[in-house]
């Protein structure tokens, strides 16, 4: 019973609108048409329009020509003049056309039972002219709501089809973006991927007949420094420089390969099946065109350069997956930006540059295992007073312990952390750990100072001077325990900023040693005013002092000009009890080497200084330098 009270409720409210839609009455008999209008005015209807013959009928719904469903029926005499009743029946209601505007014919004679039937295609009923007055508003009523009920189904119709369509060209565009690169139209990295796959398949299904002398090529295109123009004159701009040599890079081209956008201003170019000399020729026209290419934003233009490497394979060296290919592709991409860009580099395997990079990635994971795991540990070896032997301080050095004990020196891991961004934390770690190897003491070792050596780049690290701070508040070591050492090279190549860092960090009460003197070109002005108390000589002058005239006079003037600024001098490598003789007649302060004591995790480790020619040069020396106790 609800169901049917819905249906009812629907139903009136249809009616309702019904009686607002136009009635076009053709019929040439005033006498009828006032009949007509009579009865269905006792159904509510009272919108009317007249027409005496064909073309009026037409005049009259030209006018509703954009709202057809405003015309609720059209009711037509069968001999009306001008007047083709069939052809307007089908012109007025047809599903094709969204048009469905009912017709009741009036008949003087209903000649066979199919005239009374309904055409419900093209809503037609034929009536007798002589009606009953109930029959004509039934009549008017059922038509209009048939009429009512096909318009919305067909609108319904529509709307599906036009949502299917819409859909259609959503998936397609999905399908599309899916495989190409929104900003360029490129394809993208996956696509990439697919097309170098599908050259593998069909390699793995050839005959061994196939030319040896072609290969499957993939270049990678880097631009060189194109985030700093990102920063200078915004993301759009970078967008309309992208746009620009992607469209100068298909002119050098010819339609020549696949191209591909894989990351923000990195491209890869697929070139199948060609000769190497080929693919070389096209790189290098790429670079080329590129150097000579200049971006124009106002007043400024900008010189665009790329970095371009590219790898190789065919059926006789093979690859096993895409992603090796483009891996290597992007390995000599980034040596030639390594060699300063603009450059194009090929890889191979047997190449020392690439040999270099497989080390630096093999040791990123080692090298986090170990920050994490604590596999480094602290070493120390002693730094002697050549005046009356006796250990000034200790300095500290960092090794690796593999996972089957092997010991691993630095020269090993530090390359390749500096290079991989990773020194940064090795540098904190060493100096955290120094510190508390100083906190963990005993009372009668408080004297023990330590030198820490510390990276090129530790002094650019912010976190360093709060954590040296922290540190020395937290455990009560004192400032002056601690010498932090820096080589002259990173010295004098920031020099402003480090200077800055070295100044903050020795207002805490830690002393500074400028590490490898002589080993570049230090300006003498910068060590002049640069805030160190110890300057190292580097090791090669030392190795062969006491054979070797040169570095005597070279030693000699380094000292006597660091004498002079108020510093004191440090030799390394010394390993003669000859050196040491030399070293002191010098008025050098301090020497460190094996002579002295190797490098070891305990301070209690006896040193070789207790030998008889030690003795012979300076009897003070045989009871001076003693491990402390």
């Amino acid at each position: 019973k609800y169901y049917i009270w819905l249906c009812y409720l629907e139903i009136v409210v249809l009616f309702d609108s019904q009686k607002q839609e136009v009635i076009i009455i053709a019929v040439t008999d005033k006498v009828a048409v006032a009949k007509i209008i009579e009865e269905l005015q006792k159904n509510d209807f009272y919108h009317f329009k007249f027409a005496v013959n064909g073309a009026e009928i037409y005049k009259i719904t030209r006018t509703y020509y954009e709202n057809p469903d405003s015309i609720g029926l059209i009711i037509v005499s069968e001999d009306l003049p001008d007047c083709q009743i069939k052809e307007l029946c089908l012109s007025f209601s047809h599903d094709d056309g969204g048009v469905f505007i009912p017709v009741i014919v009036l008949q003087k004679e209903l000649y066979s039972d199919d005239d009374r039937k309904l055409d419900s295609r093209h809503l037609i009923y034929h009536l007798k002219e002589h009606y009953s007055p109930i029959e004509m508003q039934i009549t008017a009523d059922f038509l209009i709501c048939l009429k009512n009920e096909k318009y919305l189904r067909y609108k319904q119709q529509k709307r599906l089809l036009t949502e299917l369509a819409e859909r259609k060209l959503i998936d397609a565009k999905l399908q599309y973006l899916s495989a190409h690169d929104q900003l360029t139209g490129l394809l993208n990295r996956s696509s990439l991927e697919q097309h170098i796959q599908l050259t593998l398949n069909r390699n793995s299904n050839r005959s061994f007949s196939q030319d040896s002398s072609l290969y499957s090529t993939l270049l990678f295109i880097d631009l060189d420094r194109f985030s700093l123009l990102n920063e200078l004159e915004g993301f759009d701009a970078g967008d309309r420089l992208l746009i620009e040599i992607i469209s100068l890079i298909r002119s050098s081209l010819n339609n020549t390969g696949l191209f591909a956008r894989i990351d923000s201003d990195k491209f890869g170019l697929y070139l199948e099946n060609i000769p190497l000399k080929q693919a070389t020729i096209l790189s290098d026209n790429i670079k080329i065109a590129l150097d000579n290419f200049r971006f124009v934003i106002g007043t400024i233009a900008y010189n665009i350069t790329t970095s371009i490497g590219f790898s190789s394979f065919n059926f006789i060296n093979p690859i096993q997956h895409p992603q090796e290919l483009i891996s290597q592709a992007h390995q000599a991409c980034c040596i030639a930006k390594t060699y300063g860009g603009n450059t194009v580099w090929k890889y191979d395997i047997e190449d020392s540059a690439v040999k270099k990079r497989h080390r630096d990635i093999y040791w990123v994971p080692i090298i986090r295992d170990a920050l994490i795991k604590k596999n480094f540990f602290l070493v120390f070896q002693p730094v002697v007073n050549l005046n009356n032997g006796e250990v000034s301080h200790y300095e500290v050095l960092i090794r690796l312990r593999d996972t089957d004990g092997t010991v691993i020196g630095p020269s090993e891991f530090i390359p390749a952390a500096e290079r991989m961004g990773l020194i940064h934390g090795i540098d904190l770690w060493v100096v955290e750990s120094a510190i508390d190897y100083l906190a963990a003491l005993p009372i009668d070792r408080s004297h023990i100072a330590l030198a820490i050596n510390l990276s090129s780049v530790a002094f650019k690290d912010a976190s360093l001077l709060p954590m040296i701070k922290q540190k020395l508040e937290m455990t009560g070591i004192r400032g002056e325990r601690l010498t932090f050492e820096i080589t002259e090279t990173a010295a004098v190549e920031n020099y402003e900023e480090i200077r800055s860092m070295i100044n903050h960090i020795r207002a805490l009460g830690c002393r500074f040693a400028l590490d490898d003197f002589g080993a570049g070109f230090c300006s003498f002005n910068y060590l002049k005013n640069f805030p160190v108390d110890y300057v190292k000589i580097d090791g090669q002058f030392i190795q062969n002092l006491a054979k070797d005239e040169t570095d005597q006079m070279l030693v000699l003037a380094m000292q006597q000009i660091v004498k002079k600024m108020g510093k004191k001098t440090i030799a390394e490598f010394v390993e003669c009890p000859k050196t040491i003789k030399i070293l002191r007649d010098m008025g050098i302060n301090y020497g460190q080497g094996y002579i002295f004591g190797k490098p070891s995790e305990h301070l209690l480790e006896r040193n070789v200084i207790q030998s008889e020619d030690i003795t012979a040069i300076n009897p003070e020396f045989s009871n001076a330098i003693l491990p402390i106790q």
